[in-house]
């Protein structure tokens, strides 16, 4: 999988293990991973309730196009969606994937940004249960499962689904792009 580069959007407040095992499982399979953030320099984590390890971030939100990279990953956690969803730059780069056809992956929390996106209507998907109704309301058809595949979009649950998530998101980049993914 060499050649292949991944945007993970993530800004302060992310769940730590929701982005670093996708990325470590993304390494692992040869793919070159970039943080990409409205935030300057640096991002801190959340992990058990509580503020974690802060990581570098590699690009700044004004620096990239969906030109660059091959696919997107959304880590969740509750505070980082929410501010990304606020964001026009990021919501602008979300939309740009799913224009043009890229895969696209999101767990937990991480979908709440794909609402505004609006990205998810007709879309079968899963997600932490609390952002359900928000999710159904905006027309996607919520399921219970570990990971759920819609085309080159791919979403899970919570932390304790990262082994079918990371699996399935190395799989979807292998696959590259899917002509019926759509917004």
């Amino acid at each position: 999988m060499m050649n292949k580069r991944v945007a993970i959007l993530a800004t302060n407040g992310f769940e730590e293990i929701e982005l670093t095992s996708p990325m470590q499982a993304l390494k692992d399979a040869g793919a070159t991973v970039h943080i990409v953030s409205p935030e300057k320099n640096e991002i801190k984590s959340w992990r058990d309730g509580n503020w974690s390890n802060k990581y570098k971030v590699d690009k700044h939100i004004s620096e990239v196009t969906v030109d660059d990279y091959e696919a997107l990953l959304l880590p969740g956690g509750v505070i980082n969606p929410d501010q990304l969803r606020t964001d026009e730059k990021s919501i602008g780069f979300i939309k740009d994937f799913f224009k043009h056809k890229k895969p696209v992956s999101a767990i937990c929390h991480g979908l709440q940004s794909l609402i505004n996106a609006e990205v998810v209507e007709g879309r079968k998907v899963t997600s932490y249960h609390s952002i359900r109704k928000d999710l159904e309301n905006a027309g996607a058809h919520w399921v219970d499962e570990e990971v759920v595949v819609d085309q080159g979009f791919t979403t899970s649950r919570n932390p304790d689904d990262l082994p079918a998530f990371n699996k399935k998101v190395v799989e979807e980049l292998r696959e590259g792009k899917h002509e019926r993914q759509h917004a």
